[in-house]
């Protein structure tokens, strides 16, 4: 290539400065994406692939849930893990336990006293338990006040049958000074209720429970509340429900006419440490498991939020608004949570990070801006100390030149992008109008 071909692509060719400048930039960016995505994955811990559950009593309802629910979960690659309990009551106190390892359990409504320091939030309201109460004789109760004097079983120790069985009896005037209540489970207190040593005893069910069955197609008598109404408003976290005519048998009219039973509801609960895609895929297995009809409720009732016991999770109000999360729904579940936990840390990362880039370039421009100050702050001040000396000596005339000179020879060292040029002839403009300052006063000092 000719040497003045050379020199003219040399004359226009990007700074090497520009170039690395460029190149640091850009480099930074990358290392800062990289830094951040790594970091996170080192605090973040692995995600989690089990859940914990506290249940009910062995073969009891809520243990049906769970087993229900466990396959559902199994198709995200989540494991739940059940752990058996005595009910209602020990899994509350197990979930208000900050440090115990279960993450979710079932509480029935009306058992337990919540506060807003146990740190727990409602899922969902499940499913409805109706509450039975069977009798032994031949009179007809329909008020918990004609138990009075009774023997009378009222669950176990723990549970929330306990809990609502002497609240009710309370509401009547059934004490444990005017009656023999005795806390006893459910198959304990059908053989009794059959061998005669009990005369009245509660349990709670679905109708298609086993022990329901039994009880339903027995010699004994169930309760019909004709004070429903009242006791719902005394007590609302039961509702009033129905078992209809004949849904024992329809062949042997079983039971004979419609019955009125009380209901607690069925909570799905979880500490508020639950991680949020968790709670989705919780919800999933809900809707799976409990929207069905039956004999309570109409196709879709269940799961629902329409429950006061515990604060509502933000994500069931969002699910129950528009269903799961964008990239849930078109993402297989590991995949979307990666994501989903990688940009809750990137996006306010990359926020900051656009931030330092719109900065950079007016960072560089006052660097740029700066260099040209110094020189400019120079050349005024000899310009005043030439327009305030009437008369120089030949030495001053001699110190301003070789100012002059040192100040043009730095302008001409001065590095700077292509477009701020103009700045640099801008400069040596101001110098030559200085130079001509200064000929003129040595001019005068000739003469």
């Amino acid at each position: 290539m000719p040497r003045h071909k050379k020199a003219f692509h040399r004359r226009y060719r990007l700074p090497l400065t520009s170039r690395r400048r460029l190149l640091a930039i850009t480099g930074a960016v990358i290392l800062l994406t990289m830094l951040g995505w790594t970091l996170f994955g080192i605090v973040e811990p692995a995600f989690q692939t089990r859940i914990i559950m506290t249940t009910g009593a062995d073969n009891g309802i809520y243990q049906g849930f769970a087993h229900k629910y466990a396959p559902i979960l199994k198709r995200d690659s989540v494991t739940l893990d059940i752990r058996p309990s005595s009910g209602s009551v020990e899994n509350y106190e197990r979930l208000k336990d900050s440090n115990s390892e279960y993450e979710v359990g079932f509480i029935q409504s009306g058992t337990v006293e919540a506060r807003e320091s146990d740190g727990l939030q409602t899922i969902a309201a499940v499913s409805y338990e109706p509450i039975w109460v069977f009798y032994r004789g031949d009179v007809i109760v329909n008020r918990l006040a004609q138990l009075r004097g009774k023997r009378i079983g009222i669950g176990i120790r723990g549970s929330g049958l306990l809990r609502v069985s002497l609240a009710l009896l309370a509401f009547s005037g059934v004490t444990r000074d005017n009656s023999q209540l005795t806390e006893v489970d459910a198959q304990a207190a059908y053989r009794r209720l059959e061998d005669g040593s009990l005369d009245a005893a509660f349990f709670i069910g679905r109708p298609d429970a086993p022990m329901q069955e039994t009880l339903l197609n027995s010699d004994l008598k169930l309760v019909s509340f004709a004070q429903a109404d009242a006791i719902v408003q005394k007590f609302p976290s039961l509702s009033k429900v129905t078992f209809p005519r004949a849904s024992t048998s329809i062949v042997d009219d079983n039971p004979t006419s419609d019955v009125t039973l009380l209901a607690s509801t069925a909570l799905l609960v979880a500490k508020d440490a639950l991680h949020p895609a968790l709670v989705y895929l919780l919800l999933d297995a809900a809707r799976t498991v409990h929207a069905g009809e039956d004999y309570f409720t109409p196709l879709g009732a269940f799961p629902n939020l329409n429950t006061a016991e515990f604060p509502v999770s933000k994500e069931s109000e969002r699910y129950f608004e528009s269903g799961r999360p964008f990239l849930q729904r078109y993402l297989p579940f590991w995949l979307a949570s990666f994501i989903e936990r990688r940009l809750l840390i990137l996006l306010p990362f990359m926020a900051v990070l656009i931030g330092i880039m719109q900065a950079l370039p007016r960072m560089l421009e006052s660097r740029v801006n700066n260099r040209f100050v110094v020189w400019y702050r120079a050349l005024k001040s000899l310009e005043d100390e030439i327009w305030k000396t009437a008369h120089p000596s030949a030495d001053e005339i001699a110190r301003w030149w070789n100012e002059l000179e040192y100040i043009d020879v730095n302008a001409s060292r001065i590095r700077v992008p292509s477009r701020h040029l103009h700045d640099v002839y801008a400069l040596k403009q101001a110098i030559s109008v200085v130079r001509d300052r200064i000929s003129m006063a040595a001019m005068k000092e000739r003469e």
